[in-house]
């Protein structure tokens, strides 16, 4: 008892939101201890999978598809069933004000990127298969970021129930919004304050220091480095972020698909592989396509896995308390 009244805990900032986060010391775990345990699987039949033959379950025509040369597919997009937002049919967006409350209609563009194999996730993917995908992510963000209704591209992947997958077979979304989120704001504002205040790129700022003290680093190759964020606000969370600064996703090169997609499929693989499979979110971070300039900004994936329970403290002030340090993560995550 008295060993853990002198362990302290550490209370870290985001470099760039200012965001703050507790590393419990007091009820710090084992990396061990958060394997998830074995528990029934709801598995759909692949034959009643809406996703393995998209015509036969009525989704609408694809707006991009992959195919082999055993004339099969190896991915597919087509707009959501159930969009979140709705594509414009013309005209302007509504507003309206309603006494000091505010609303605009929910226009823009709600899609889902489908791999062919129904029990294939992106860690047991073949990493060209994963640059694959990124070329997708590209290609349908580069068609979608001239939309008169579209300032923002967000593009993320839900793994698991509890992340909200309501469909196992592996698949991410991209909806293309006219606004830009508070979070991505709070990113964009503290990355140009940093340049603003030390002539220098947060995020470059980041990887130099992570790369010469190789104490969160999970795993690299020659353009990306995958570690675990100085400040994660989740047990495990990861980044794939590119060693050179690079402000925008859709500008990424054919060879930095093929690296990039070796580092995020590095990423997945070794979380699952590890933890037995747990439920994940990850999504892209990059720059905002609304004609403005944002040279300070550094693209980057953030992964995320469903390893916390936000409760009152959390709920209440926005700070997450994390029960395993980024420096203990990275090396349970780096060893074979």
């Amino acid at each position: 008892m008295k060993e853990e009244k002198n362990k302290i805990s550490e209370l870290r900032q985001d470099l760039v939101t200012g965001d703050w986060v507790v590393v419990s010391k007091i009820r710090s775990r084992r990396p061990d201890e958060f394997i998830k345990k074995e528990k029934e699987l709801i598995e759909e039949n692949p034959n009643d999978c809406l996703f393995c033959n998209p015509e036969a379950s009525g989704q609408e025509k694809d707006v991009l598809i992959y195919n082999t040369t055993d004339n099969d597919w190896s991915l597919r997009v087509f707009p959501n069933k159930f969009p979140a937002f709705s594509r414009p049919s013309g005209g302007q967006i509504k507003h309206k004000e309603e006494g000091p409350y505010f609303w605009m209609d929910s226009i823009g563009y709600h899609e889902v990127i489908v791999t062919k194999d129904h029990y294939d996730h992106i860690g047991k993917m073949e990493p060209l298969g994963v640059a694959e995908i990124l070329d997708a992510y590209q290609s349908r963000y580069i068609d979608l970021m001239n939309k008169k209704s579209v300032n923002y591209i967000d593009i993320f992947h839900n793994h698991g129930a509890s992340a909200g997958a309501s469909i196992t077979h592996p698949h991410s979304q991209l909806i293309a919004i006219p606004v830009i989120s508070p979070y991505v704001e709070s990113e964009l504002d503290g990355a140009e304050k940093y340049h603003r205040q030390n002539k220098h790129c947060a995020y470059c700022a980041m990887i130099e220091w992570e790369m010469e003290h190789k104490k969160r680093i999970v795993f690299e190759n020659d353009d990306f480095l995958l570690f675990c964020p100085f400040a994660s606000r989740s047990n495990f969370e990861m980044w794939v972020i590119p060693k050179k600064h690079k402000p925008y996703f859709e500008r990424i090169s054919e060879k930095e698909k093929i690296s990039g997609g070796e580092a995020l499929h590095e990423a997945i693989k070794r979380l699952s592989e590890k933890l037995n499979n747990p439920d994940f979110n990850f999504y892209i971070h990059t720059s905002p396509c609304d004609g403005k300039d944002y040279p300070h900004f550094h693209w980057h994936i953030e992964i995320l896995p469903k390893l916390n329970i936000w409760a009152g403290f959390e709920i209440s002030t926005g700070i997450e308390i994390i029960t395993m340090n980024p420096e203990e993560a990275s090396e349970f995550l780096r060893e074979n």
